[in-house]
């Protein structure tokens, strides 16, 4: 069917297939090309990790999606449509109007913890959906850190890489990496900033930014009233992540959570249990 072929020849039925061959290389070549234009670009304009969480929230199933309000009990039931950044969502300064005129606006409380469950959780610091944190610091500075959740779901690490000093942090992007059980776990950003300090206390990766732009730094991030229904809910999705009896008895018997789950329960599928509570399904 081709002229390379031995014995091709140039009839009408040839010529017509040649066309319609050609034709359609030529469309999926030109999208190939426009699609790694668009990547390259995206990749200049330092949009990898914008993408990157939109192709990841798209893969998170609607019942994890909640909106924060929904979880407040502001509203019966309403899903995220904007990646958990309520910066873009257009209902989100109605809520909060509302919350103004009935005097419910949560507020940060310095110097007070408060405990759900087990799970120690400080009011003096913000918390993103992905179960890390962002406190305010006096010289304008942010510290992130991960919250006492996934600190007990990942346990100790085996190897943690931090970002270099000077790197740019995007909200919803890849704040550092933990690696356990030969998985990579991808932490994300709960804040947009420059990195100026790392460090790693006692198995604790904490990171310290500068941030990009302090007004509205923080609107898309739960906080004190809020934390104990999302709290509450992130339990429900762990005990339905693990689907272990024994260890849905220790997070609900009102103990203490054990340090390090995966080491107590190692026949979890854990993998997929990081992928749960790190929003990377």
């Amino acid at each position: 069917m081709f002229p390379w072929i031995y014995e091709f020849k140039w009839t009408p039925t040839h010529i017509i297939f040649l066309m319609l061959f050609f034709s359609v290389a030529m469309v999926i070549a030109t999208t190939l090309f426009r699609a790694l234009v668009r990547s390259w670009k995206d990749f200049l304009n330092h949009r990898d990790q914008e993408v990157l969480w939109e192709s990841a929230f798209e893969e998170i199933p609607d019942s994890s999606k909640q909106c924060r309000h929904a979880l407040a009990g502001e509203v019966a039931a309403r899903i995220c449509q904007h990646g958990f950044d309520c910066r873009e969502c257009e209902k989100h300064p109605e809520f909060l109007a509302l919350e103004a005129e009935q005097n419910t606006v949560p507020t940060l409380v310095h110097g007070e913890t408060e405990y759900i469950q087990g799970f120690s959780v400080p009011l003096d610091r913000y918390y993103h959906r992905g179960h890390t944190w962002a406190r305010p610091e006096e010289d304008g500075s942010i510290t992130i850190g991960l919250d006492d959740f996934a600190q007990r779901v990942v346990g100790i690490p085996d190897a943690v890489e931090l970002p270099q000093r000077g790197t740019m942090l995007r909200v919803n992007g890849t704040a550092w990496m933990a690696k356990k059980r030969k998985t990579n776990v991808r932490i994300l950003s709960p804040v947009e900033g420059e990195v100026v300090e790392t460090g790693n206390e006692d198995g604790k990766p904490f990171l310290r930014i500068k941030p990009v732009a302090k007004e509205n730094a923080f609107t898309h991030l739960l906080r004190g009233s809020e934390l104990r229904a999302w709290y509450l809910k992130e339990l429900e999705r762990l005990q339905v992540a693990l689907r272990s009896e024994a260890v849905g008895v220790s997070l609900a018997d009102g103990g203490t959570p054990v340090d390090d789950m995966p080491r107590e329960y190692p026949e979890a599928d854990w993998d997929a249990v990081w992928g749960e509570v790190f929003l990377e399904p």
